[in-house]
């Protein structure tokens, strides 16, 4: 099972803050502090990813909260492995990652999420950049 990147955790955090970090009667909102105690523990321990499988479950109920927000695919609708191409031109995924794209788990989704943004040299990221608008 693939990991989740601390910037994963920190967006998650950041939606919940922007929706309402404080519940009336408790403080701080449940999936905040959910997420602030993996998140805290992450840099304690100056960890990168946390293991899917081990979070709290009320850390990870509040990343696939977070998650489900997102757009589901990175695909722009011009697809060049249909053409035999290795990598996507359009969206920057592999051949596999197209194919098993359904398949996946959240978490493996986003590590493709994150290569693709890191790359940034797919076509949804500069010549079709209107197409790929969240």
């Amino acid at each position: 099972m693939a990991g989740i990147h601390i910037s994963d955790i920190e967006a998650a955090i950041n939606h919940w803050r922007a929706r309402d970090p404080v519940d009336e009667r408790l403080g701080l909102r449940a999936e905040l502090g959910a997420l602030a105690e993996v998140y805290g523990q992450m840099v304690f321990y100056r960890q990168t990813e946390a293991d899917e499988a081990t979070m709290p479950a009320a850390a990870h109920a509040a990343w696939l909260a977070w998650f489900d927000s997102l757009p589901d695919t990175p695909c722009i609708a011009i697809c060049s492995t249909s053409q035999g191409d290795e990598v996507c031109k359009g969206c920057g995924r592999y051949f596999d990652e197209v194919q098993r794209w359904t398949e996946m788990t959240p978490s493996e989704k986003r590590v493709t999420w994150r290569r693709i943004t890191l790359e940034g040299d797919s076509w949804r990221f500069n010549r079709y950049a209107e197409r790929a608008l969240e």
